[in-house]
This record gives structure tokens, C-alpha cells and sequence, in this order.
């Protein structure tokens, strides 16, 4: 091989010799094409990934790890497990602050889910909450950097631009990578030095119908026909000039893109069109309600990518980030939330896809079980939580992953792990395995050395694993 460890043309030595077996068709399609389907490296439990991110930092101890020493002393100051030269804007106090609502046992597996989350209550035996998460930057871009990429700087390939790479697309008319409504940061979906057939297609829910989700997705030709042969006559032109310069991602990228982009008018309007859904399904989302419409939207259109073939689909909520008057934010965040993704989990296992579709909930980090006055002079009533990277929460569902199961605990603040700590690279290298990847033999040679999600960490969380 000769410039990366996944390379087309070591793929194909490795199917020859036992990692799987292809029509002569596809084999051929694999020297041609970044997205043609791979084999997996060993047995995979889940063939895609649909990535429901929590924009801003979810409050695990409201929603998922109260702690009866902060109810306790709610309002009082607590000695601070932390660093107390650490910069902690607004919480020099440490007051305690209670859980808003209750969070009590649900299902038969007594999984603790707050009352502010009914409907992901009501799927508690089909998801795993790990509780022992932990980053590494409590800053929000560096943090959604980490769990989007590996690194909290750098420009490094996002998570679904790896999975696309090792594993290819499953459906050749569409993107092996869909992100719905994501970051104003590219580099949370970007390919960074992979080809750039495998970085993410923006995909943005339109207020009209008039709107289409994806950017020039229409042809303004009208004409199929018309369309193949402008497009057949560029490529004929890239593909001289490729000839003549030799190896070329950016150009080899750009062709491939613009046969998918071809392929996508011919199938991806009537497949991102939401009106052919029955009433039942967009009523389960909460399709049409105040709260709920968008959300809604974003993660029925995840299902339809998912089944029609998109390998990982990630669907951004923001509005988490709760610096102040919690009681009263944390609620609207979780009304806009829970019911679509509890409805995505529900839909999956109705069809059958729940097995092979790993689902994973999370925000960049967590929040703290003290408090924060941004004014320094507001009632407790109305502070909110800094943000906690040292541990949070985190839900999966699918895939090969136990259900009903909680991993992991938090000392008696709710901010160490003691027990069951899972970091980022852990659960990334878990995700990978669950597909069927090493996450240590994932890789791609640049600047002289090999590069890999999980860079030189990470162990698959095996408790987990059903």
C-alpha cells in the first residue's frame, strides 16, 4: 500500500485473501469509487449510526444522576471537588443546586430518567445510559470538536467521514453521510485529509415546501437526459486533467461528488419529502406540535436516510447550554427533544432496523451540581450550571448494545467517575466496533505518520456490549 491502510487497493488484497467476498461487479466498482461498500474487519453488529447530538450540555444531574447529598444541602455552599485555581465564572460560591423535578426508577430495568423526559422513559428498557463520561475541554467548540473528530483542535476527519471511509456507502444514489441541521463549524462534519467523498452533506429541514433540504438538489434543467451529458462531458475533462497530474483527492473527490450529486436528483427529493409518511408516524415525532415540529422532522428524515441506506446520520438539537434560570430553560429543551428521539427509537424497532442501527444520544459535556450566578446577585432560584466535562451522561441504544443497562457511577457530587469512567475515545473506539472496525487498525497515513479517530487511545467498553 502505498499511502494509507485502508486504501481501495489494500481493500481489495484483503477481500482476496478472507475478509469477504464480492461480486466481480463491485470489485471492480471498489477501484473506482471512495464510497463502494468494504468489508467489515470482523462480524458487525450495527450497519449504520444515526448520532443525536445535544447541542450545549445536557444537565445530567437534572435528567439522568441526582444525588442525595446536593438535594440535601440545595442552596448551601459545599466544598468544591475541583481545582480551586481553576477559572469557574459564577460558581465561586459552590451552593448546591437540587434537581428540578424528580428522576425515578423507570421500566423493568429501573434505569433513573427525570420526569422532564416521559417519552425516553417510556424506552428505558431499550437503552443503555453510561453515567461516567468524561472530556476533556470544558470550552463548547473544543469539547464538540472532541466528540465530533477525536482532538479538541486540529482539523481532523469528523466520526461518520471514518465510517464512511471504512465501510463505503451501503446505498450509491445517496451521501454515506447525512448531517441534519448542523453547526455553523464545518469541522464537525467535515473529511479534513480523507477524500472528500466522505465528508458530510449539510441537510437543513425547510420551513416551506417550496425549500429544498439540500442545497441545489433540484436539476434546473428538467431534463434527466440533458444533465447526464453536460456531466459526462465535465468528468470526460477532470479526468484528462487527472491523468495528466496523477494522484489528486481534492479533484478525485470532486468527481465522485458529482456523480452522487447526479444520482441524488434522481432519488433523494421523493426520499427527503415528509408528506408521504402516514399520520400516525408524524404524529409519534410530534410532527406539527409547537415544541416538537422540527426535531420531529430532523429525526423522521433520519430514519427515512438510515433505511434507504445512509451509513451515519447525525442530527444536531442546540439549546442546552444553561448558564442561568435552569428551572425554567431545561424544561423547553427537553420538550423540543424528547419526544422525537424517543419516537426514533420506537420507529426503528417497529420496522426491525433498531437491531442493526446504533443510536447515540449525547451533549459535548455535562453541567455542574452547583451553581451559577452569572449577576452575583440573583436568587438560587434563577442560576443555572457551568459547564462539567469531568462526567456526564450518555445514551445508546441498538447495535449490539445491552438494553436496560446502566454503566458507569459519579461520587457523591455527581463530578468524578468512581466507577465505569468511559472517555471520549473509549466510546468512539466502541462505536467503530460495533461496525465491525478496529479502531486501531482504522487508519490513514498523512504527514508521515498513520492517523486514526481515537488517535493513539481508546478501549471498546465491552461491559456494555450485549
Amino acid at each position: 500500500m502505498n499511502t494509507n491502510t485502508f486504501s481501495r487497493r489494500s481493500w481489495l488484497q484483503r477481500t482476496a485473501t478472507g475478509f469477504g467476498a464480492l461480486a466481480l461487479h463491485d470489485l471492480v466498482q471498489a477501484t473506482q469509487s471512495p464510497l463502494a461498500v468494504k468489508a467489515s474487519r470482523f462480524p458487525a453488529k450495527a450497519k449504520r449510526v444515526i448520532f443525536l447530538f445535544m447541542s450545549g450540555g445536557p444537565s445530567q444531574p437534572d435528567l439522568f444522576d441526582p444525588k442525595e447529598y446536593i438535594k440535601r444541602m440545595h442552596g448551601q455552599k459545599i466544598s468544591a471537588p475541583v481545582n480551586t485555581n481553576e477559572l469557574r465564572v459564577g460558581t465561586d460560591k459552590f451552593l448546591a443546586l437540587a434537581t428540578h423535578g424528580e428522576v425515578r426508577p423507570r421500566g423493568q430495568s429501573g434505569m433513573m430518567i427525570s420526569d422532564l423526559l416521559p417519552h425516553t422513559a417510556s424506552i428505558a428498557d431499550e437503552i443503555c445510559l453510561l453515567r461516567a463520561v468524561h472530556a476533556d475541554n470544558n470550552q463548547h467548540q473544543p469539547a464538540a470538536l472532541q466528540f465530533h473528530t477525536g482532538v479538541t483542535a486540529d482539523v481532523r476527519p469528523s466520526m461518520g467521514s471514518w465510517i464512511s471511509y471504512g465501510l463505503g456507502a451501503e446505498n450509491q444514489n445517496l451521501p454515506s453521510f447525512i448531517s441534519i441541521h448542523p453547526d455553523s463549524d464545518t469541522r464537525l462534519y467535515g473529511s479534513s485529509f480523507l477524500p472528500a467523498a466522505h465528508q458530510g452533506t449539510k441537510v437543513i429541514i425547510p420551513s416551506s415546501n417550496k425549500q429544498s433540504p439540500i442545497d441545489y438538489l433540484a436539476d434546473i434543467s428538467g431534463d434527466a437526459k440533458a444533465q447526464r451529458t453536460r456531466i459526462d462531458f465535465t468528468q470526460r475533462m477532470n479526468k484528462r486533467l487527472l491523468d495528466r497530474t496523477g494522484t489528486d483527492a481534492r479533484m478525485e473527490g470532486m468527481i465522485e461528488s458529482m456523480e452522487t450529486a447526479f444520482r441524488m436528483q434522481m432519488t433523494a427529493p421523493e426520499l427527503v419529502d415528509l408528506s408521504n409518511e402516514s399520520e400516525a408516524t408524524k404524529q409519534l415525532y410530534g410532527i406539527g406540535g409547537k415544541d416538537t415540529d422540527k426535531n420531529g422532522r430532523a429525526c423522521l428524515l433520519a430514519r427515512k436516510m438510515s433505511e434507504a441506506g445512509v451509513r451515519f446520520v447525525q442530527v444536531t438539537m442546540g439549546g442546552w447550554d444553561h448558564h442561568g434560570d435552569i428551572r425554567n430553560a431545561l424544561p423547553k429543551s427537553c420538550a423540543a427533544s424528547d419526544q422525537p428521539c424517543a419516537a426514533l427509537i420506537k420507529d426503528l424497532k417497529s420496522r426491525g432496523l433498531l437491531e442493526d442501527t446504533l443510536v447515540v444520544w449525547s451533549g459535548e459535556f455535562g453541567r455542574t451540581p452547583w451553581s451559577q450566578d452569572l449577576s452575583g446577585t440573583s436568587p438560587i432560584e434563577k442560576h443555572g450550571r457551568e459547564h462539567q466535562p469531568e462526567s456526564f451522561c450518555t445514551w445508546m441504544a441498538g447495535g449490539g448494545i445491552k438494553p436496560g443497562f446502566t454503566f458507569g457511577e459519579t461520587d457523591d457530587f455527581g463530578f468524578r467517575p468512581v466507577s465505569g469512567k468511559v472517555h471520549l475515545h473509549d466510546l468512539h473506539a466502541t462505536i467503530l466496533n460495533q461496525l465491525g472496525l478496529d479502531h486501531e487498525q482504522l487508519t490513514w497515513r498523512h504527514l508521515g505518520r498513520d492517523f486514526r479517530l481515537t488517535d493513539v487511545y481508546g478501549n471498546v467498553v465491552k461491559e456494555i456490549l450485549a
